[in-house]
C-alpha cells in the first residue's frame, strides 16, 4: 500500500480502478520535401491549423455547456496562440524557405516555445508550456493522423491518473465514467484543476510521482478533502473508506435539507454562513449548500491562469458574472493576494530569501500601483450591478491602510470624472492576518467598515510556523491559546466600535471550532461551500450562552491539547454522532 500526499482541489472520496494516462511525446524526424511539394505542405499546414482551431472551439463550447463560462475561458489562450501571426508566419516561412515538412516545422516551433516558457521558472509559465504542448499534439495529430482520444474510449468507471491533463482532456472527462482524478503536477489554479473540479469529481494534484507508483487497473482511493491518494489499499483501509463513503451517501439527504433551513442557534441568534471561493462557477455549489453570499472571493486566479496581466475588462466581467449568479447576495472581493510562491518572484530583480515576510499581498500592490488601480477600477464598475464589498489583505500598519484608501479614493474620483457608474459608499474592509493588525484593531476600526479574520496566516505569523513545512507542521494549530486570545481581542474591539467582523480561515469550516467562534462573539463565518451544512448543523444545535461559557473556559487554558480536548468534549455532548460521517475536520 502506498499513501501519496498531494494538493486537495475538489472534495469527495472515491474508490476505483486506475486509468493511467501516459504522456506521449511524438517524435517527428527531420525531412525535407522537393520544391514541387512545398505548396502541398503549406496547404496541409493551413488545414491542420484550421482543423485544430475548430476542434478547440468545439471543446470550448462543450466546456461552457457542461462546466460553465469560467472553465471555458481557458481555451481562449489556446485559440489565441493558433491565430498569433508571430508564431504562425515563421512556421510557413520554415516550410517555404527550408522545405521542411509541415509536421517538423510545427514540432520544432511549438517545442521551442514550450522550452522558453519552462525556462522562466515559475508555475505560471510552466502551465503555459503545458498548454503549448497540447497545441503541438493537436496540430501534429492532424498532420500525422494520430488520435488523441484515449479518454473518449473509457467504457467503465475509473480514476484517471496522469502527469497532468490539458484543458481539452479535462473537458472530455465523462463523469459517468471518470469518478476521480489525480496528477503528478499542477496546483489549485492549474487548468486541469479548474476544469476537473468544475466537473464535480474528487481531485488531488501535485502528487509528484504518482504515475510511477500506479499501473492500469490497480485499485486506488482518492480522498479529495485530505489531499491523499492511496494506491493498492489493504483490506482494513478499504473497509474504512467504504464505510466513510456509505456514511457520506447517507448524509446527502440531510445536507440538502439543511441547505433550506435558516442558520440560527436554538435561542434564535442568526449566524451568517458565507462562502470562500476562487472561481465564479463555485457559486452554484455555494447556493446549493445554503450559503448567504460570498465572504471571500480570491482573485489571484485571474493572474495565475494566463500569460499576461488581466485587463480591467477581464476583472470587470468576472465580478459582474459573479454578481449575476449571486442574484442580490453580497460579494466580498479580496484584492489580489500575490506574492511568496505565487507570482511576484519571477518579476523581482532578485528573488527574496523569505518571500512570506517580503513583498507580498498589499505590499506588492502598493509597489505596483498601475496593476492595483486596474483591479480597483473593475471592482468599482461592478459595484453598480450588486452588493460588492472590497477587502484589503495583509494590512499590518495604519500607513498601509491609509495609502490604500487614498489610491481607492483617487480611482473613485477618476471614475466619477469619466462618468462611470459605481457605488460611492462601497464598504471597505481589511483582513486581520498578522498580530500587529489584531493588536491595533481599535485604530483600524476607525478607518474601515468591516474586518475579516484570516486565521490561516494569523496562525502562521503568530506561532512563527511555516504551514507548508512538514517538519514543523505539528506546531501549526488554531487551538493555540495565543491564537484564541487574538481572535477574542479582535471580536471585542469590533463590538465596541460596531464594526462587522467575520472569520474566513480554515477553522471557520471546521465543526470542532464552531461553538468556540460563536462564543467569542463571531456572527459571520466564511468557509468552503461544501462545509456549510456541517457547520450549520452545529449552529442549529446550540445556544449562545452555552457557547460563551465554552469560550470563557477555553480562555483559561494554556495549552493546545487542553483546548482541543475541551472542544471535542463539548461538541460530542451536543452532537453525539458527530464522528459518524460528520467530520470534525
Amino acid at each position: 500500500m502506498e499513501v501519496i500526499k498531494g494538493i486537495p482541489v475538489a472534495p469527495g472520496v472515491v474508490i476505483g480502478r486506475a486509468f493511467v494516462l501516459e504522456e506521449v511525446v511524438e517524435r517527428v524526424p527531420f525531412h525535407t520535401v522537393s520544391p514541387d511539394e512545398v505548396a502541398g505542405e503549406l496547404v496541409r499546414l493551413d488545414t491542420a491549423l484550421e482543423t485544430a482551431s475548430a476542434a478547440l472551439e468545439a471543446d470550448r463550447d462543450r466546456a461552457a455547456e457542461k462546466l460553465g463560462a469560467e472553465p471555458a475561458k481557458i481555451f481562449e489562450f489556446h485559440l489565441g496562440l493558433l491565430k498569433d501571426r508571430s508564431l504562425i508566419d515563421p512556421l510557413r516561412a520554415r516550410v517555404e524557405d527550408d522545405r521542411v515538412t509541415a509536421a517538423y516545422a510545427v514540432a520544432e516551433a511549438f517545442r521551442a516555445l514550450a522550452d522558453r516558457f519552462r525556462s522562466m521558472g515559475s508555475e505560471v509559465f510552466r502551465q503555459k508550456a503545458q498548454d503549448v504542448m497540447d497545441l503541438d499534439h493537436r496540430v501534429l495529430g492532424q498532420l500525422v493522423g494520430q488520435s488523441r482520444d484515449r479518454l473518449a474510449r473509457i467504457t467503465e468507471p475509473v480514476i484517471v491518473v496522469a502527469h497532468d491533463l490539458t484543458p481539452a482532456q479535462a473537458a472530455q472527462l465523462d463523469t459517468s465514467k471518470v469518478i476521480g482524478f489525480a496528477a503528478d503536477a499542477g496546483g489549485r489554479t492549474s487548468h486541469a484543476s479548474i476544469v476537473a473540479a468544475a466537473a464535480g469529481i474528487p481531485v488531488v494534484v501535485g502528487c509528484q510521482r504518482i504515475t510511477e507508483f500506479v499501473s492500469d487497473g490497480e485499485e486506488v482511493i482518492i480522498d479529495g478533502r485530505a489531499g491523499m491518494v492511496i494506491v493498492r489499499p489493504d483490506a482494513p483501509t478499504l473497509t474504512r473508506f467504504r464505510h466513510s463513503m456509505e456514511r457520506m451517501a447517507g448524509h446527502a439527504t440531510r445536507i440538502r435539507e439543511l441547505a433550506k433551513l435558516p442558520s440560527h442557534t436554538t435561542d434564535g441568534v442568526r449566524i451568517e454562513l458565507m462562502g470562500n471561493i476562487e472561481f465564479s462557477h463555485e457559486i452554484k455549489l455555494l447556493l446549493e449548500h445554503g450559503g448567504d453570499g460570498v465572504g471571500l472571493f480570491r482573485t489571484e486566479f485571474l493572474y495565475l491562469t494566463r500569460a499576461t496581466e488581466p485587463t480591467e475588462e477581464d476583472h470587470f466581467q468576472e465580478y459582474k458574472h459573479s454578481l449575476e449568479l449571486l442574484a442580490g447576495r453580497p460579494l466580498t472581493i479580496r484584492t489580489v493576494d500575490l506574492g511568496a510562491d505565487k507570482y511576484t518572484q519571477e518579476r523581482a530583480e532578485e528573488p527574496e530569501r523569505n518571500p512570506m515576510l517580503g513583498l507580498r499581498s498589499i505590499r506588492f500592490c502598493l509597489q505596483n500601483i498601475p496593476m492595483f488601480r486596474t483591479q480597483l477600477r473593475a471592482i468599482l464598475r461592478a459595484s453598480a450591478y450588486g452588493q460588492i464589498r472590497v477587502m484589503f489583505p495583509l494590512i499590518s500598519t495604519s500607513m498601509e491602510l491609509r495609502q490604500t484608501k487614498m489610491i481607492l479614493a483617487d480611482v473613485m474620483e477618476e471614475c466619477e470624472e469619466e462618468g462611470i457608474e459605481f457605488d460611492p459608499n462601497i464598504p471597505i474592509g481589511i483582513m486581520i492576518e498578522v498580530p500587529s493588525a489584531a493588536l491595533m484593531a481599535s485604530a483600524f476600526a476607525r478607518e474601515v467598515s468591516f474586518f475579516s479574520i484570516g486565521t490561516n496566516d494569523l496562525i502562521q505569523y503568530t506561532l512563527a510556523v511555516d504551514r507548508g513545512n512538514e517538519r514543523v507542521a505539528n506546531l501549526y494549530s488554531a487551538a493555540h491559546p495565543a491564537v484564541v486570545q487574538l481572535v477574542k481581542a479582535v471580536t471585542r474591539t469590533s463590538k465596541r466600535f460596531q464594526v462587522e467582523t467575520s472569520i474566513c480561515g480554515e477553522i471557520a469550516g471546521e465543526a470542532l471550532y464552531t461553538m468556540l467562534l460563536i462564543g467569542l462573539g463571531l456572527r459571520t463565518l466564511s468557509l468552503v461551500p461544501s462545509q456549510i451544512p456541517h457547520v450549520k448543523r452545529v449552529i442549529r444545535s446550540v445556544d449562545v450562552p452555552t457557547c460563551e461559557r465554552l469560550a470563557r473556559k477555553v480562555g483559561s487554558f494554556d495549552s493546545e491539547r487542553q483546548v482541543l480536548n475541551c472542544l471535542r468534549e463539548e461538541l460530542e455532548k451536543v452532537l453525539p454522532d458527530i464522528e459518524d460521517g460528520w467530520s470534525v475536520a
